[in-house]
């Protein structure tokens, strides 16, 4: 009891995910946070009765929508422009897929060659011809002549084929390229002017003279968001600063009917996420504070953009900040952008509408749709959630949009309504709303909407365009969102701008055609838990940007962390534990003990195999179903046990929230993939032959099979390892890594409960020289499964050849010297990210982590610089604190492992940067660091931590970096960055590696989606999570 009570002492003294308890809040602000991904038929259904108009507003609304229709498409034949263009080339056809890319990516490609082939693999691979004439527009049909020019005259330049043609091909697009690209070039610069106002907020202003000349107000987007580093924050906040004091030197209308400046909070903060909510509000407040005197002191309009969900009730909490401030008292031009696809719109304006009552100012609400929906499905998808924060019908938006409209109208005292949208019904609508009411104006996208709202203007009803300003290399996020929103089948413009399409149909009323629906969400978008169909559930995640979920989880681990946990071989059931255990500390605090372990002696191991061989043939008639059913039944134990399981994960293995999330998640995964994957695969297959024969092939169970899992995945390689095992009728004795017992200990708790017979399952902790060793020879052991270094798989490899008996299978999936390949097409900002969360997320201990960066030199110095900026960002501390970025490493010998290699790295080769230290636990913390290397032979091994090597490399040296690769001997992760498909093809063709990760991190990879394993010295196969693994 003494040693219970010491324990419950030192581990009262930690705290989970926040240093001190989430403030209370009000119940505006609860209802908000409860709304975030609320049922979708509650959500819609409470907006219908609110969006609800009477018959005979219908009727005006209808017939005004339809007068605007027309009137657009006959604008829209004289104006052509961008709109015909999106019309014609939309993101449905590779033709609209290939403009996309080239319109950005080759305004930031430094060298040439690079560019030719960009150009190559985007033009000439697209069918423009079937766009001649096509469209009316003289616009459309020049540019798609040059397109189709210059995709006739271009041909794939990565072809080493020594035939003639391709030689004749190389040689046309060599001597077309010095004619040619400078013209795609300029025209990619003049589509880039349909989108952007203007290269300096001069150059906007001057242009817009006579667009306000006619009626038209404007807002001002200075491109530029997400800033990776605070060097990007700075310039950024510089522009702000220099364009709010331009624009306030001609602007003399006050914030209405002047123009403004609209800010993203991303472009001001590298940053700007929940997870750093203190850091935030520390230090971007005073930023925002200071624009916004600036605008009120010129007294110009001022609004915060809407951008991911995630951030939402950070960007209310910064808001409130500085709209409390008494710097703005008296001023009406502060505003923020609301999204009506998000399900908490509403409660939104209710918050503001008390907001602007108690501190008594009016603020701008730019009401819009919102342009991040592909990416909140997809992000809610993968990472499990409950479900959306957005609605998966665009006309459930529509509905949203209407009746956020009469929230804004019934409290025009402390509102100054705006409505986004290129949609003719809601025009009709809002306008029926407002009746005679003026105090308000519509918002239209630049290049886009005019042609509905010209039609306007002369009603006195004001418009204000949405004007991005920046240089082409700022365009590209809000490019991707121009032509997500407005470019895509569904889109109205796409729709307004289609004769072909009868007005009827797209203005519709939305609440009558919702009404009606038997399923209110989109049936073919299934909620994240029903992602993998009737084969399957989806594990469940868990959002770490909800403050409701954070505070009940803070609660849950906090009391896990004072529970005493003990593991010992379970050996029939039954833990063995001697007065003698050892304990286990924490990697973040190593004078704290998490626990005891009772280490497995030889004679265990030999009470462990008897058991188990005596449940084999038990076990083995147990039905595939019900063996499947035990796994799913551990599954849900597994997620029911999740804040117990994060606990262990944090404590034991010093892993950091987001890593403990990932992890459990995995394991669950495991279980139910496997489990599915068994009533597949274990079933009897019957083999057609010659008349009077029946013929049929099954599989069985081997016996008993010896997990041996290692330390960096101690819940998700462990419980895959035996779930795979159980899943087809063996009995396992599961050997976890030394590090780490107590969270075995309590996966094999829970899967005893689930129903897995206490004999068919033994867990022996210990050293792996002793046990390891003596289950691997022995014959009883019908095959091994191993994770863990090159050099104990290869030893187990000879041990079961050495062995007399049965011939046992060896399933091993070892590290590898995983590389990265940057060609100077690649996203730097992308590619940033990427690096950072591949080299060192889990503090670089993945088998699939990023060792070795290969950039090609034209792009080097851009990244490197950026690199280090990101990295400067990184907070190294206490897993279980929400705001840490990196934890510990696993123990002492692996901290002298990388204080070593970075001490011969500094004669050896370049650092360029490493994390500073500051205020850390005494744990086991290498700070990460970057060192610029010559060639990949200088590194003997893999570096088994955040320590990450970047080498240069000439654009002509390819071959030569994809040989550095290949003589490694390894094979089991590579990452690429190229927008150049030939380019991706031609390095994943000549490299045998298990998974190639392309324009993305490459960890992470999700259980039967990318199935993981390596090829040579990384692994023998098949690949864990995959569909080969059980009939090993």
């Amino acid at each position: 009891m003494a040693i219970i009570t010491e324990l419950s002492h030192e581990l009262g003294k930690t705290r989970m995910i926040f240093t001190e308890t989430l403030k209370n809040r009000t119940p505006l602000q609860n209802a908000i946070t409860a709304a975030y991904r609320m049922d979708e038929t509650t959500a819609i259904n409470n907006l219908l009765s609110q969006a609800l108009l009477p018959n005979d507003a219908l009727q005006r609304i209808h017939d005004r929508a339809t007068q605007l229709v027309a009137g657009t498409r006959q604008n829209y034949k004289k104006q052509g422009g961008l709109n015909a263009f999106l019309h014609q080339y939309d993101l449905s056809s590779e033709e609209g897929i290939a403009l996309m890319c080239l319109a950005e990516a080759l305004l930031r490609i430094p060298d040439s060659t690079t560019a030719n082939r960009l150009i190559s693999d985007k033009i000439s691979t697209a069918n423009w011809a079937q766009h001649i004439s096509a469209s009316d527009s003289l616009f459309v049909n020049a540019a798609t002549w040059s397109l189709l020019l210059t995709g006739k005259l271009y041909n794939p330049t990565l072809n080493n084929q020594k035939t003639l043609t391709a030689a004749l091909q190389r040689f046309v697009s060599r001597t077309s390229s010095t004619l040619i690209r400078p013209i795609i070039m300029q025209g990619m610069k003049i589509l880039g002017k349909q989108f952007v106002m203007g290269t300096t907020i001069e150059e906007a202003l001057k242009r817009a003279q006579p667009v306000e000349a006619i009626g038209y107000r404007y807002s001002y987007d200075m491109l530029g968001e997400a800033a990776r580093t605070r060097e990007d924050a700075e310039q950024y906040f510089k522009s702000y600063q220099h364009a709010i004091e331009t624009i306030g030197q001609i602007a003399k209308q006050g914030p209405i009917k002047g123009p403004g400046i609209s800010v993203k909070l991303s472009a001001l903060h590298p940053r700007y996420e929940f997870a750093k909510r203190d850091q935030v509000l520390k230090e971007l407040v005073p930023q925002l504070l200071t624009l916004a005197t600036a605008a009120k002191q010129t007294n110009i309009g001022f609004t915060i953009d809407a951008e991911e969900a995630d951030r939402l009730e950070l960007s209310l909490d910064i808001i409130e900040k500085v709209v409390s401030d008494k710097t703005l008292s008296g001023w009406e031009g502060f505003g923020l952008a609301v999204q009506s696809y998000q399900k908490r719109a509403p409660f939104v304006l209710d918050w503001l509408a008390d907001l602007a009552k108690r501190y008594q100012r009016r603020l701008m609400v730019r009401l819009i749709k919102g342009a991040y929906w592909d990416a909140e499905i997809k992000l809610s998808q993968v990472l499990g959630f409950a479900g959306y924060p957005v609605f998966t019908r665009k006309n459930s938006t529509d509905v949203s949009f209407l009746a956020c409209a009469k929230k804004l109208f019934a409290n025009t005292h402390y509102f100054y309504p705006q409505f986004g949208t290129h949609n003719a019904y809601s025009v009709a609508a809002i306008l029926e709303m407002a009746g005679s009411y003026r105090d308000f104006e519509f918002q239209c996208l630049h290049g886009m909407g005019q042609s509905l709202y010209d039609q306007l203007l002369g009603d006195n009803i004001p418009c204000r365009i949405y004007a991005p300003v920046g240089t082409h290399q700022d365009l590209l996020g809000y490019l991707v969102r121009r032509l997500l929103e407005n470019g895509a089948n569904s889109s109205f413009i796409n729709h307004i701008a289609d004769e072909k399409t009868p007005i009827e149909t797209i203005i519709a009323d939305p609440v009558t055609r919702v009404t009606h629906l038997a399923s209110k969400p989109h049936p073919h978008i299934p909620l994240p838990e029903a992602l993998f169909g009737k084969e399957r559930l989806n594990s469940a995640g868990v959002d770490l940007s909800n403050r409701h979920t954070l505070a009940n989880l803070k609660i849950a681990m906090e009391k896990a962390e004072q529970q005493s946990w003990l593991s010992g071989p379970i050996i029939n059931g039954k833990m063995l534990t001697t007065s003698t255990a050892t304990p286990i500390v924490s990697p973040s605090h190593p004078d704290r003990v998490v626990g005891f372990v009772t280490k497995a002696t030889s004679d265990d191991v030999t009470h462990a195999i008897e058991h188990a061989c005596q449940a084999t043939s038990h076990w083995a008639d147990i039905t595939v179903n019900e063996r499947a059913l035990c796994l799913e039944r551990a599954a849900n134990l597994l997620e029911k046990n999740k804040s117990t399981l994060f606990t262990l994960l944090c404590r034991e293995s010093g892993k950091q929230l987001v890593d403990c999330v990932s992890e459990v998640r995995e394991a669950i995964d495991l279980c139910r993939y496997y489990a599915a994957r068994a009533r597949k695969d274990l079933l009897p297959v019957t083999l057609t032959g010659p008349t009077g024969e029946s013929n049929q092939l099954s599989l069985h169970p081997r016996g008993v099979i010896a997990c041996i899992s290692p330390w960096n995945f101690p819940l998700a390689i462990f419980t895959g390892q035996i779930a795979a095992a159980l899943a087809t009728g063996n009995t396992v004795i599961a050997k976890p890594a030394e590090q780490t017992p107590l969270i075995a200990t309590e996966t094999v708790r829970l899967l005893h409960q689930a129903g897995i017979p206490v004999n068919a399952l033994q867990l022996l902790p210990g050293k792996g020289s002793i046990i390891g060793t003596q289950l691997v020879a022995d014959e009883r052991i019908a095959g091994v499964i191993f994770t863990g270094s090159t050099e104990t798989a290869k030893f187990i490899q000879q041990s079961l050849a050495n062995r007399k008996g049965p011939i046992a299978p060896l399933i091993a999936e070892t590290g590898g010297q995983n590389a990265m390949i940057v060609d100077s097409s690649a996203l730097p900002e992308q590619v940033i990210a990427d690096v950072i969360s591949s080299a060192f997320n889990s503090a670089g201990q993945r088998c699939s982590a990023l060792r070795v960066l290969f950039l090609q030199e034209d792009i080097a110095p851009c990244v490197l610089t950026m690199l280090k900026g990101a990295m400067q960002e990184l907070t190294l501390g206490d897993p279980g604190l929400l705001a840490t970025d990196i934890g510990p490493v696993i123990d002492q010998g692996a901290l002298n492992m990388l204080q070593k290699h970075a001490a011969n790295m500094q004669h050896d080769a370049t650092l360029i940067y490493q994390v500073p230290t500051h205020n850390l636990p005494n744990g086991y913390f290498f700070p990460p660091c970057v060192f610029e290397i010559k060639n990949l032979n200088q590194l003997e091994r893999e570096v088994f931590g955040p320590i990450l090597h970047v080498i240069r490399y000439a654009e002509k040296d390819l071959d030569n970096v994809l040989a550095q690769i290949s003589d490694t001997g390894y094979g089991l992760t590579l990452g690429i960055h190229s927008r150049i498909d030939a380019t991706v093809n031609y390095i994943k063709n000549r490299l045998p590696v298990g998974n190639v990760y392309v324009n993305r991190n490459m960890i992470g990879a999700v259980v039967g989606v990318q199935p993981f394993g390596g090829e040579r010295l990384s692994g023998t196969g098949p690949k864990a999570g995959g569909p080969h693994y059980l009939p090993r």
